[in-house]
């Protein structure tokens, strides 16, 4: 019974000690998150663009999927580009609709590239960009 009270006491202790230390660590700042290299306010707009319609099928940071090419490994002209994300793509079993009246990318997609361009170049890394101050 003496064994079991003492095991009892220990719980007590450790929970009083948790609970007096999370003032403290919810005071804590949190961890800052990763950020690319600052860039300009084109190809930050590029990424918001990007992440918001085309990387659920081109994967994050334009590195593709198994369903839809990577678009830094062999960057496309940007007139070609253009093209294929307006008017769309078909290749195989393989389609891409066009986006040529989608408010969120038409107006965009010198920014998108402007992105991908400097993701293929190897001026800015993955995750999210600081805004250029």
């Amino acid at each position: 019974m003496a064994h079991r009270a003492g095991r009892w006491l220990h719980l007590a202790v450790a929970a009083v000690a948790l609970a007096a230390d999370a003032p403290a660590r919810a005071q804590q700042p949190a961890e800052p998150q990763q950020l690319a290299p600052a860039v300009d306010r084109a190809v930050l707009n590029g990424y918001r663009r990007y992440n918001s319609t085309c990387n659920h099928c081109h994967g994050p940071d334009g590195i593709g999927s198994s369903f839809a090419p990577s678009l830094i490994d062999r960057p496309l002209p940007y007139e070609r580009f253009r093209q294929i994300v307006e008017q769309g793509s078909a290749s195989g079993t393989s389609v891409m609709r066009g986006f040529a009246t989608d408010p969120n990318v038409a107006p965009h997609v010198r920014d998108i590239y402007a992105y991908l361009e400097a993701r293929a170049e190897g001026r800015m890394g993955r995750g999210r960009p600081a805004p250029a101050r």
